[in-house]
């Protein structure tokens, strides 16, 4: 009868214990090759509307406090998300954004090697080459 009642005096600790058991192997995973068996698992989670907003959320955080400019350029290019395959609207929507914003929307298109702003005609590719040239 002790027994019993002790168990169920530690289900907080059991569920405590739970969570940083479950923490503690997000974390490893996070470590093994950069984060490779964590992508797919994030990947899961995003299924989830809940789960999605979170992480959307923490995400826009992480942007804001590493690259403010970006999270700026992003803010001001997200409604606007949908007609970005058009190039006059994908232009007319660039032209909305700061020097800094849209070199540090350059700068992330660059790194993470996505689809480069195609230029229509010879003018629009001679200044893109231009403001290339200008942000390096």
């Amino acid at each position: 009868m002790v027994a019993t009642s002790l168990v169920t005096l530690l289900i907080p600790l059991w569920i405590v214990l739970g969570l940083l058991a479950i923490l503690g192997v997000l974390g490893l995973l996070g470590r093994i090759q950069g984060g490779r068996y964590l992508k797919p698992l994030f990947a899961l989670m995003s299924k989830v509307p809940f789960l999605r907003r979170m992480l959307e959320k923490a995400s826009k955080a992480a942007i804001e406090r590493t690259n403010p400019e970006l999270a700026s350029a992003m803010r001001k290019l997200e409604p606007h998300a949908k007609q970005l395959h058009n190039p006059q609207q994908a232009q007319k929507a660039m032209s909305r954004l700061t020097r800094e914003e849209r070199a540090a929307l350059l700068a992330m298109q660059e790194q993470q090697g996505g689809p480069e702003l195609e230029a229509a005609n010879r003018q629009m590719r001679r200044q893109m080459e231009k403001q290339r040239k200008r942000g390096r």
